[in-house]
């Protein structure tokens, strides 16, 4: 599979060594001067494309959102998925390309800064609109109706691509005219460009708590502190605390692949214990009377995956429903990073719902109007028995191949 994560020269902010980032990245160790940095963007990344342009051209940079994720859409004959990377104007216009193409992928970007020289086109449709027209773009093969659709694991970023006037309008990537004809609405658009306004902000990756390093791999969402035993996500401007436990593995070769427990009230469909699961997913199982006092969790992976793969996963966990006690103390065996967030998470709820409920003929047409609130979620990392070519989870009998997980990183 090849690789789809856009490539970012960045320069240490401690030393001003050069380096190579992906966009999933997010803990950057700085080789020479070894300090630890975590990026934070605020609501998105914002990147800008590399030109060649002469040096005397005042250098116009026009915006386009740039979506990457899974996109998955339940119909009346079941749950379709789709992997998405498309881009798309941020601003209407018929002068530059309605896409970038391959060319995020292919070239290495930097990211936007203050000190960025040019005139910046600020986006003026919201990425919400945006939103439709990627769902009309790759729902049209679906049948209809669409009952619900949902991106989990989305990356959004806002990407500027470089062109300059010469008479004509060039793209300033090749040095290529692309328009002529620059009626009076282009020099509309070009008055309303300025001075970038945004520039990435990072993060010491000490503990808040004790002041110890934060442990991490690259693209990990979730740092952890040993020294005190805790974990943390990054908020705005900080370290925010989360909630975590752990399921006891046993045997060798033990790694622990992390998932979202959460506790959440549905409206329309009773869905509160682990008899009411009986029940919604028709499981050949006699109601106990224990299983009335049994809370039931949805269970969604913390890490991405293929999205053939994702949403048996998730299905399979909550239809398990693990009761193996918890430990709230992080493990000794290695930990897979937890890459996919809570807010992700949450948006396939109603997905995994949807894939589990008997019979889907009766229930699914309901499915819009049903409304899922979200209570509470704790990460728990699960154990798995590492393999030559598999990870297996013995108590709920399932099984991911080290290839998946693998792949999970173009994602």
């Amino acid at each position: 599979m090849r690789s789809s994560n856009l490539r970012i020269a960045y320069q240490c902010p401690q030393c001003g060594a050069p380096a190579t980032l992906e966009e999933t990245d997010r803990l950057f160790s700085c080789a020479y001067c070894r300090v630890k940095s975590y990026l934070i963007s605020g609501d998105y990344f914002q990147f800008v494309l590399p030109h060649k342009a002469p040096e005397e051209k005042n250098l116009l940079f026009f915006p386009y959102w740039r979506f990457k994720g899974m996109l998955f859409s339940c119909v009346s004959t079941g749950i379709r998925q789709k992997f998405i990377d498309a881009s798309h104007q941020a601003v209407e216009s018929k002068y530059f390309p309605l896409s970038l193409g391959f060319r995020p992928q292919a070239l290495k970007l930097r990211f936007l800064t203050p000190e960025t020289e040019g005139n910046f086109v600020h986006p003026q449709q919201a990425f919400d609109g945006i939103t439709k027209i990627f769902k009309d773009r790759f729902s049209g093969f679906l049948p209809k109706p669409v009952l619900h659709q949902a991106h989990i694991g989305e990356s959004l970023s806002l990407i500027y691509a470089p062109y300059y006037r010469n008479h004509n309008l060039y793209d300033a990537v090749l040095n290529e005219p692309i328009a002529a004809d620059l009626l009076p609405d282009f020099e509309e658009l070009i008055a309303k460009a300025g001075s970038p306004d945004w520039g990435i902000r990072f993060l010491p990756t000490l503990c808040p708590s004790c002041g110890w390093d934060l442990e991490g791999q690259r693209d990990a969402l979730v740092l952890l502190c040993r020294n005190c035993n805790s974990a943390w996500t990054a908020g705005k401007d900080r370290f925010i605390r989360i909630e975590f436990a752990h399921m006891a593995g046993t045997g060798p070769n033990i790694i622990y692949l992390p998932f979202w427990r959460i506790k959440a009230t549905l409206s329309g469909i009773d869905l509160d214990t682990y008899a009411d699961l009986i029940k919604v997913a028709n499981l050949p199982k006699v109601p106990r009377a224990d299983y009335h006092d049994r809370p039931f969790h949805f269970w969604s992976l913390a890490f991405k995956i293929r999205p053939q793969t994702f949403l048996p996963l998730a299905t399979k966990m909550t239809l398990s429903q693990p009761q193996q006690t918890l430990s709230f103390e992080l493990p000794k065996s290695n930990l897979y990073p937890v890459n996919l967030p809570i807010q992700e998470a949450v948006e396939t709820l109603k997905i995994n719902l949807a894939n589990f409920i008997k019979p889907p003929k009766a229930y699914l047409p309901q499915l819009p109007e049903i409304k899922i609130k979200t209570k509470d979620y704790l990460l728990v990392y699960v154990p798995f028995c590492e393999k030559h070519q598999e990870l297996t989870q013995p108590d709920c009998n399932f099984t991911i191949t080290k290839t998946h997980l693998t792949l999970a990183k173009n994602l």
